[in-house]
C-alpha cells in the first residue's frame, strides 16, 4: 500500500476550490485523453491535492505513481492503493529521483519561482521522459479567485516558454484548451468577481461548456482557451 511521509517542506493550502472541482468529470476526461500518451513508467504527480486527478490519470498503465503534496491535511485524502506513494512535501525532497513522467496539473501557478521548479523537474526525468504542465491561461483573466487560491500568475505561451527548462528537454506541444470556458472565466473576471466557484457553477461549466470545447478546440487550432497545456520530452 502507499504511505505518507512527513518531510520538512510542507505548508497549508489556502484555496477552497478543490471540493468543487471534484465534480469536473468531463474536464478531467478531456485532459486525460490529451495527456495519457505521455504518461508511463514511474510517474510523479506534483501538487496532487486531495487526489482529484490521481485515480483517473493513474488508470494509464504505469510502474509506480508518487503523489507529492505539501499540505498534510490534503494528502491524507489521496486514496492509498498498490504502487502509489504519497509524500507530504515538495519536489525538492525527491529531486534525486529519476522518473518517466512528471505531472503539474494546475500547480505551477502556485509556485513563485516557476523557472527554478521547471529546471528541477527536468533534471528528475529519465531520458525520453515527459514533463506535462497544465496552467490557467491569460494574465488578463486574473481574477479575485486566482488571488484567493494563491496564484502568482496566469500564463500565455510567452510566459510558459520563459518558465520552461532552458536545456535538456524538447517542447513537443503547447496548446490552449477550453475555448468556451474562457467566456466563463472572463465573466468572473469582469462581472461576478467571485473568489471561489460554487459546485453549481462547476457542474454547469463541466456539463454544458466543456463538451462544446472538446468539439471546437481543434477547429480553432487550440489557439484559444482558459487553460494552457505544455508537454516536453527529455533529450
Amino acid at each position: 500500500m502507499g504511505n505518507a511521509s512527513d518531510l520538512s517542506e510542507t505548508f497549508p493550502y489556502i484555496g477552497t476550490e478543490l471540493e468543487a472541482f471534484s465534480y469536473a468529470r468531463n474536464w478531467k476526461d478531456y485532459l486525460h485523453k490529451r495527456m495519457k500518451p505521455f504518461i508511463k513508467g514511474d510517474v510523479l504527480e506534483v501538487g496532487a491535492g486531495i487526489g482529484n486527478n490521481t485515480d483517473l490519470f493513474s488508470k494509464t498503465p504505469h510502474t509506480s505513481w508518487t503523489c507529492i503534496e505539501p499540505d498534510a491535511q490534503l494528502a491524507t485524502r489521496i486514496p492509498r492503493v498498490s504502487n502509489r506513494e504519497v509524500i507530504v512535501s515538495t519536489l525538492a525532497s525527491v529531486s534525486d529521483r529519476r522518473v518517466d513522467s512528471i505531472l503539474y496539473i494546475d500547480v505551477l501557478e502556485h509556485i513563485e519561482d516557476d523557472a527554478a521548479e521547471m529546471t528541477m523537474a527536468a533534471q528528475c526525468l529519465k531520458p525520453g521522459g515527459h514533463l506535462l504542465v497544465l496552467v490557467p491561461a491569460h494574465q488578463w483573466l486574473f481574477s479575485p479567485m486566482d488571488a484567493a487560491i494563491g496564484h502568482f500568475r496566469r500564463y500565455d505561451r510567452k510566459a510558459m516558454r520563459a518558465a520552461a527548462p532552458k536545456q535538456g528537454v524538447k517542447l513537443l506541444s503547447m496548446h490552449y484548451l477550453d475555448a468556451v470556458g474562457m467566456a466563463a472565466s472572463l465573466a468572473n473576471r469582469v462581472l461576478l468577481k467571485s473568489s471561489a466557484p460554487s459546485v453549481s457553477q462547476i457542474k454547469f461549466w463541466d456539463t454544458y461548456m466543456v463538451p462544446v470545447s472538446t468539439a471546437v478546440d481543434g477547429v480553432f487550432g487550440y489557439q484559444f482557451g482558459k487553460s494552457l497545456l505544455a508537454i516536453w520530452r527529455k533529450d
